[in-house]
C-alpha cells in the first residue's frame, strides 16, 4: 500500500511538473477565428524594478494565405517565484507592432488590433533562466557596491581534515542556570566552559582546551556529565552523518576574527586547465588556481579572488576582478570541475548572467489589513546614526528598525512597515525612507535598501526584493557575497548577530544562488546550537554548497548542485514564505502575503491568481484604464483619422475596465509545435538562422528571393551597409547564443530540481536573539 501511495504521489508530481514545463515552452500560439498567431520567445531589453521591456518575433497565418512575419514590442510587470525560477509576465502592454515590407498599414490594422487584444489579455509564464540570459542591456547602478570592503580576511591553509569555528568577536559567556557551566553566546557552535576548561562538540566527537581562541584543541573521549547532559538538551535535531571523514575527528581552529579556511587532502595536487597556462588543485573543495607564468596561487572566497605566492597562512591579498590574469577568460565553460569559477570572472557569459540575476526581484502582494509584524527590544529602544544619511537604526533588536525624524520603519521578511513609535503598532507602508539609497555598505542595515515598494492601492501593496537583501552584491563585473565589513553585534540580555561575510565557505551556484559549508566535508560539525535554527540575516545559516568531497563538487558542476547546493537553499530564497506552516509541513507563507507559490512550491495556482476576483488585475486595470487617458493619447496618435480604429479602441478600453471581473482570463494561448527559431532585430525585421549559421530575412512579399541569405548580398552593398549587416548579424548571433544558453540552463535546472526533490532542504527562518 505504501508503495502504491508513493507511486501515485510520484505520478501526480510528474504530471504537475510536465504541465509546468509545457506552460513555459516556446513558441506560443493563439488561434483566433481564421488566424493562427505564433509568438516566439521574447528578446528582452531592459529591466527596471519589476518592469521588463522587450520585443518578440511573430508570424500570422490566415486560412490558406501565406505566412506574414512581424515583431511586437511590449512592457510587462514581473510576478516572480525564485524557488521554481519562473515569472509571470502580466499586465502586458503592447507598445508597437510592425510588419516589415508592408507599406499600406491600413490593410493590417485590424490584425494588429486582434494581436494587441489577445496578447494584452494574456499572462505568460516564463523561465527566469531565459529572462536572465535574454537581457540585452541593463540600466543598473552599483555606486554603493563599489564601496564594499574586499580586504582579505585571515585565511588558513591546512593539508589534513580541519574545521574553522567562528566566534562573533570576543567570546561572550553566559551562565547556565543551576549549573557550573557557561556557554559562548556569540557563535552558532556548541562551546561551553566547565570550571577552567572549554568543551566543543562536533557530532560524535568532543574537543577540550583551556583557551577558547586557539588552534590546539585536543580530542577527548569523555566529558563531565554536566556538559554531556546540557548538550543533549541543547540540540533539537540530529545532524546528518554522511560525510567522507565523519569517523575521523578533524583538527579545529577557533577564531574570533573574520577568517576563511582552505583545506586539501594531503599536499597540493595539480591538473592543467586545457587551452590555458593555468593549473587547478584537484584534491580540495576550494577553488584554487595557479598561474604558471607568475607562480601565484589564486583562491575564490565568497566570489572574491585573493592571491598568494606562498599559499601559507595569512599571506593573501585581494585581486581586483579586472586585474585577474587574462588566461582566466580562457577557462573552458564545459562541465569540468573548475568551470564553475567562470561566474567570478568578469566578462564571461556566466558572470554577466549572474549580474543580471541580481536585479530580478522576488515579488509579492501584501494585504494591508492582514499583514502585521512585531518588534522586540533588549531594554528601551536605542538608536545610532547611519553615516551619510539623516536616518538612524535600532541596535538592540534583531529587527531592522529605521528612524527618520519622527517616523519609524521596519523591514520584516521583505516588507516595509511604518509606525509613529519605535514599538508600534506597525502598519504596511507604501513608501520607503527618502535617504534609503544613501545607506553605505559599512552600515549593518545596508541590505534593506534592496527591498522595494512598486505600487499600492488602498487595499494592497506590491513589494519585492533583489538578492542584495540577503547580502549578494555586484562588484567589478562579478557577484560577491557580503559587504566585507565586520559589524559589531548587540550584547545585552540578548545577543543579536549582524550580517557576516566570512567564515562559512560561501560559494555561488547559477541555479540556486549562495550556499554555505563548514570546512571539508564536515556538515556534522553541528550548528544551530540550542533551538536557534539560523545565524544571521533574512536567509540565515544553513548547510549548503557541498556535502562531501566525493559526494558533490569534484563529481562535476551539476552533481555539485544535487549533492550540496540544494541542501542549503531550502525556502529562504523566498523570504515571503518564511512564516507559516500547515499541519502537513507544507509552507503556506505569512498571513496577508500572496506570492506565486504560497500553496504549492512547484506550481502555484495560476488560475487562482486570475480568478480570485482578479484583484490585482482589477487594481492595475483601474490604474491603466481610469478614463484610459494615457492609452487614449497613444491611440489617438497611432490611429488618428481612422474612426473605425477609434471605435475598436473604445471597445478595448471598456474590455480593460472589466478585465478584472473576467473569471476565465484565458486567452487560448497554447504551446506551438513550431521551432523556436525566429528573431527580431531592433528595427522589427524578422530573421531565421539556417543550418549553416547564416541569417535569412523573412520578408512579407511575393518576391521569389525574399529568403535570400543576408551574407550573399554583401558584395552588392556599399561599405556602410556591409558594416550594418555585420553588426546586425553579430547582434542576432548574440541573441541566438543567449537563447540557447538560457534554454540549456533552464533544462539543466529542471533536470536537477526533479532529481533532487527528495533532498533535505535544511532549517528555516531568520536570525533569533540568544539569551
Amino acid at each position: 500500500m505504501k508503495k502504491l501511495i508513493t507511486l501515485m504521489i510520484l505520478l501526480i508530481t510528474i504530471g504537475t511538473f510536465s504541465q509546468e514545463l509545457n506552460e513555459i515552452t516556446w513558441p506560443r500560439e493563439i488561434v483566433k477565428g481564421d488566424y493562427v498567431i505564433t509568438l516566439y520567445q521574447p528578446q528582452l531589453e531592459t529591466l527596471e524594478g519589476n518592469n521588463l521591456t522587450g520585443r518578440s518575433a511573430l508570424s500570422v497565418k490566415k486560412g490558406k494565405e501565406e505566412l506574414i512575419f512581424g515583431a511586437t514590442w511590449f512592457t510587462v510587470r514581473l510576478d516572480t517565484d525564485m524557488e521554481s525560477r519562473t515569472a509571470v509576465l502580466e499586465n502586458i502592454d503592447v507598445t508597437k507592432i510592425k510588419f516589415s515590407d508592408i507599406e499600406d498599414e491600413s490593410k493590417i490594422n485590424q490584425l494588429k488590433e486582434l494581436i494587441e487584444n489577445d496578447i494584452e489579455s494574456s499572462e505568460i509564464v516564463m523561465s527566469l533562466d531565459r529572462i536572465v540570459a535574454g537581457l540585452e542591456s541593463a540600466n543598473f547602478s552599483n555606486e554603493m557596491d563599489e564601496l564594499l570592503d574586499n580586504t582579505a580576511p585571515d585565511i588558513y591553509f591546512r593539508t589534513k581534515p580541519t574545521v574553522l569555528i567562528l566566534i562573533d568577536g570576543d567570546p561572550k559567556l553566559k551562565a547556565v542556570e543551576k549549573s557550573n557551566l557557561n556557554y559562548v553566546v556569540n557563535t552558532p557552535f556548541f562551546l561551553v566552559k566547565h570550571n577552567n576548561d572549554y568543551y566543543l562538540k562536533g557530532e560524535n566527537h568532543w574537543y577540550k582546551n583551556n583557551e577558547i581562541v586557539s588552534m590546539n584543541w585536543s580530542v577527548v573521549k569523555s566529558v563531565p556529565k554536566e556538559v554531556q547532559d546540557f548538550a543533549a538538551k541543547s540540540f533539537s535535531e540530529k545532524p546528518e552523518n554522511t560525510e567522507e571523514y565523519s569517523k575521523e575527528a578533524p583538527d579545529v581552529i577557533v577564531v574570533s576574527e573574520p577568517s576563511e579556511l582552505i583545506v586539501t587532502k594531503g599536499q597540493l595536487e595539480y591538473q592543467p586547465i586545457k587551452d590555458t597556462e593555468l593549473l587547478y588543485v584537484t584534491n580540495t573543495e576550494n577553488d584554487i588556481i595557479m598561474d604558471i607564468k607568475s607562480q601565484a596561487h589564486y583562491i575564490l572566497v565568497n566570489g572574491r579572488w585573493y592571491s598568494s605566492k606562498t599559499i601559507s597562512d595569512l599571506g593573501w591579498s585581494f585581486v581586483e576582478p579586472e586585474k585577474l590574469p587574462k588566461e582566466f577568460m580562457s577557462i573552458p565553460s564545459d562541465d569540468s570541475p573548475i568551470s564553475s569559477v567562470r561566474i567570478s570572472i568578469p566578462g564571461t557569459d556566466e558572470a554577466n548572467e549572474a549580474m543580471y540575476e541580481q536585479y530580478i526581484p522576488q515579488t509579492a502582494k501584501v494585504n494591508r489589513s492582514e499583514a502585521s509584524t512585531e518588534v522586540s527590544y533588549d531594554g528601551a529602544p536605542k538608536f545610532e546614526a547611519i553615516e551619510g544619511t539623516k536616518m538612524s537604526y535600532a541596535v538592540n533588536t534583531e529587527s531592522t528598525v529605521l528612524k527618520v525624524e519622527n517616523e519609524y520603519y521596519v523591514v520584516d521578511d521583505g516588507i516595509w512597515f511604518t509606525s509613529k513609535t519605535p514599538k508600534g503598532p506597525w502598519e504596511v507602508s507604501d513608501t520607503r525612507p527618502d535617504d534609503l539609497d544613501e545607506i553605505p555598505p559599512s552600515s549593518p542595515v545596508y541590505n534593506v535598501k534592496y527591498v522595494y515598494i512598486y505600487e499600492s492601492t488602498p487595499e494592497v501593496v506590491y513589494v519585492g526584493y533583489t538578492p542584495g537583501y540577503y547580502h549578494s552584491y555586484v562588484y567589478g563585473g562579478t557577484v560577491v557575497y557580503g559587504t566585507g565589513y565586520y559589524y559589531r553585534p548587540w550584547y545585552g540580555a540578548y545577543y543579536y548577530p549582524r550580517p557576516v561575510t566570512y567564515g562559512f565557505g560561501v560559494h555561488y551556484n547559477p541555479y540556486t544562488g549562495w550556499g554555505f559549508s563548514v570546512g571539508v566535508s564536515y556538515g556534522w560539525m553541528t550548528l544551530s546550537f540550542s533551538s536557534h535554527h539560523s545565524y544571521w540575516g533574512p536567509r540565515g545559516y544553513a548547510h549548503g554548497y557541498r556535502h562531501g568531497y566525493y559526494h558533490g563538487y569534484r563529481h562535476g558542476y551539476h552533481n555539485g548542485y544535487r549533492a550540496g547546493y540544494a541542501r542549503g537553499r531550502y525556502d529562504a530564497n523566498n523570504v515571503y514564505r518564511n512564516r507559516g506552516r500547515s499541519n502537513n509541513g507544507r509552507v503556506d507563507g505569512r498571513r496577508g502575503v500572496t506570492t506565486r507559490n504560497n500553496a504549492n512550491p512547484r506550481r502555484n495556482d495560476l488560475g487562482n491568481r486570475r480568478n480570485e476576483g482578479n484583484t490585482r488585475r482589477n487594481d492595475i486595470g483601474n490604474k491603466r484604464n481610469e478614463g484610459n487617458v494615457k492609452r487614449n493619447d497613444i491611440t489617438n496618435k497611432r490611429k488618428e483619422g481612422t474612426a473605425k480604429r477609434n471605435d475598436v479602441s473604445g471597445n478595448r478600453n471598456n474590455t480593460n475596465l472589466n478585465r478584472g471581473n473576467n473569471t476565465s482570463r484565458n486567452s487560448g494561448m497554447t504551446t506551438s509545435n513550431k521551432r523556436n527559431n525566429l528573431y527580431s532585430d531592433k528595427s522589427g525585421n524578422v530573421y531565421q538562422r539556417n543550418n549553416n549559421g547564416n541569417w535569412n530575412q523573412k520578408r512579407n512579399t511575393t518576391n521569389a528571393n525574399r529568403n535570400k541569405t543576408i551574407n550573399n548580398n554583401a558584395n552588392r552593398q556599399n561599405n556602410v551597409n556591409r558594416q550594418n549587416n555585420v553588426n546586425r548579424n553579430n547582434n542576432l548571433n548574440r541573441q541566438y547564443n543567449n537563447r540557447s544558453r538560457g534554454n540549456t540552463r533552464y533544462n539543466n535546472y529542471n533536470s536537477n530540481r526533479s532529481r533532487s526533490s527528495s533532498v533535505n532542504r535544511g532549517s528555516r527562518g531568520g536570525s533569533r536573539g540568544r539569551r
